[in-house]
């Protein structure tokens, strides 16, 4: 489908994509498409998706606004499924190690002959060939070798590993927006392509800038970006806040306003940029003096005053939540059916208003989780039968209604098992279904889960 025909919001509501992907590089790639109005949908094994179990917050955090469907590509029928699924697709987006998907006959040239136009967008750890491209590994592994350790993040400090995935992240940045480059020249052209994300590049690229100027120094703490005036600091009462006067006109604002309470601070000889930097250890050294000396408080206080770049820093996700920019922005949503927050899509196009928050694809656990708290459910069915069953959507609406209103309290889930024809979705009720018709079943898999607000 061709993008300059469908200039409207959502942006990607041209785009039609299949997630074969786990965990969350993957996740948070297809996720981006999805905020930006892609048609998502999830394919997930019998059981679902690993990390629903496991992390069930963090499976909701990365698939708001999937359709979701259970299709066992390991089996011979599920494969024949998928590619049967591909000629009403413009992705498909995968995280196998290399070599997997052609070894189940799903490699790009199986693809193509399904497709021609369809891009294949493979996120892997190594990328596709070198001597690392077998190898097993994850976000800590991946930055070890991209070159964020060999960026000093303070004087005197080792750099150690952040809490958010940071290679994962940026891997799944650059997926997402190759995706969308491959799918539009596809579009024009008809000619699919494979995009071959690794994380460990994605992970180097954000690291080069910084990293590899170093190579000309002696020392990789004589970095010029490296200053003892941007920084993390603690204060007096154990909280920490974030400062950063790179210009010097913020670290003149700084010293004016309380030089008097911090004689230390009473003279020019930090003024200029070039000075804090080859005196980094001094001017760290010293704020960290004068940050101890009062509470976070007295700073919020000061800084309130003062036209400087700095933050207290958040340390607890009630912190996040309860920023004022955060509500005014409405960043944090709350996914519909239940208490998860979830930070939406940022960067709105002008005019338009962020993508509603939908729920993530909803399984059998959460189902029941829902009426132990009392609420009601997302209904979904399994519709099972022989030759009498209905083989069309208009003759299976009636009988499927039924099934919808008798499966409130008694969800059953059936593996997609993989036959042709392949109706899109259709709304019964409130809830929207897919109908896969084959020799001798129908099964119905929830994929919008828009139904019934927990």
């Amino acid at each position: 489908m061709n993008a300059r025909a469908h200039a409207s919001w959502p942006p990607l509501g041209w785009l039609r994509v299949l997630d074969l992907t786990r965990l969350l590089p993957g996740g948070f790639a297809t996720q981006v498409l999805a905020d930006l109005g892609a048609d998502v949908v999830k394919i997930e094994p019998s059981g679902g998706d690993p990390l629903r179990g496991a992390a069930p917050e963090t499976f909701a955090a990365l698939n708001r606004n999937k359709r979701s469907a259970v299709l066992d590509i390991v089996r011979p029928e599920g494969r024949s499924a998928l590619l049967d699924l591909l000629p009403e697709y413009d992705v498909v987006v995968e995280s196998y190690r290399p070599g997997v998907l052609d070894r189940l006959g799903l490699g790009f040239t199986a693809l193509r002959r399904a497709n021609p136009s369809v891009v294949l967008c493979s996120l892997s750890g190594f990328g596709q060939s070198g001597p690392y491209a077998g190898r097993p590994g994850h976000d800590v592994n991946f930055l070890a070798l991209s070159g964020f350790f060999a960026v000093p993040n303070r004087p005197g400090g080792r750099v150690d590993r952040p809490g958010v995935r940071v290679g994962d992240l940026a891997g799944s940045m650059y997926a997402a927006l190759s995706v969308v480059v491959a799918a539009q020249h596809a579009s024009v052209t008809g000619v699919g392509q494979h995009v071959d994300v690794s994380l460990h590049e994605a992970a180097a690229a954000w690291a080069g800038p910084l990293a590899l100027p170093a190579l000309n120094l002696d020392d990789p703490a004589d970095s010029p970006v490296l200053t003892g005036d941007n920084d993390v600091f603690t204060t007096r009462d154990g909280r920490r806040l974030s400062f950063a006067t790179f210009e010097d006109k913020f670290w003149r604002a700084f010293r004016d306003r309380l030089a008097d309470e911090f004689p230390a601070l009473a003279t020019d000889a930090y003024d200029r940029r070039v000075d804090r930097t080859r005196h980094k250890d001094a001017v760290s050294a010293l704020l960290a003096e004068v940050f101890a000396a009062r509470d976070l408080a007295w700073w919020a206080k000061v800084f309130g005053e003062l036209d400087v770049p700095w933050a207290p820093v958040y340390e607890t996700p009630e912190d996040i939540v309860d920023d004022p920019h955060v509500r005014a922005r409405n960043l944090v949503a709350t996914v519909p059916g239940g208490p998860r927050r979830t930070a939406v899509a940022p960067g709105p196009l002008s005019g338009a208003v962020r993508r509603g928050t939908r729920l993530p694809p909803c399984t059998r656990t959460c189902t029941r989780r829902a009426h132990r708290r009392g609420a009601r459910a997302h209904r979904t069915a399994l519709m099972t039968g022989k030759a009498d069953m209905p083989t069309s959507p208009a003759d299976a609406e009636p009988r499927l209604g039924e099934i919808l209103a008798s499966a409130d309290r008694d969800t059953r889930y059936g593996e997609l098992a993989a036959r042709t024809p392949v109706t899109r979705g259709r709304y019964v009720g409130d809830v929207e279904v897919w109908l896969i018709t084959g020799h001798d079943e129908i099964v119905t898999v929830l994929n919008d889960a828009a139904s019934a607000a927990i």
